[in-house]
């Protein structure tokens, strides 16, 4: 069985809060579950790991919640946030607080090829 979950957030559409949701949700259940989980943020997406943004995507338009709460949720649970760092040189250094690290492409590399890890992209 696999150690760890990884979840590379690089092609999901950064303004669609159902597309970003489904990948936030699972790596919650995960890492309730008692797995290990990082999310990386990478390319275009990345400007979901500044301030400001995710704060505004509603994934619930009645009770007003939104992708930035169910983040903060997976970080609590456990999920652990990384942000690559051309990412940070296209939107900003302004990252929410949830951003655990910053990681460059050959940390996404090495992470995605251990055995122990099972990888999904987004």
């Amino acid at each position: 069985m696999a150690k760890k979950l990884l979840i590379i957030l690089a092609n999901s559409d950064p303004h669609n809060a159902e597309e970003i949701g489904a990948p936030l949700f699972q790596a919650t259940v995960a890492a309730a579950m008692g797995h290990e989980v990082e999310i990386i943020i990478t390319g275009h997406i990345g400007i979901l790991a500044t301030e400001g943004h995710a704060e505004k995507l509603e994934i619930n338009h009645e009770t007003h919640r939104t992708i930035y709460d169910v983040l903060k949720e997976a970080h609590k649970a456990g999920v652990v946030f990384k942000v690559s760092a051309p990412t940070i040189e296209i939107w900003s250094d302004n990252l929410i607080p949830e951003i655990d690290q910053t990681v460059g492409a050959s940390y996404v590399v090495e992470e995605a090829m251990e055995d122990g890890t099972v990888t999904f992209t987004y």
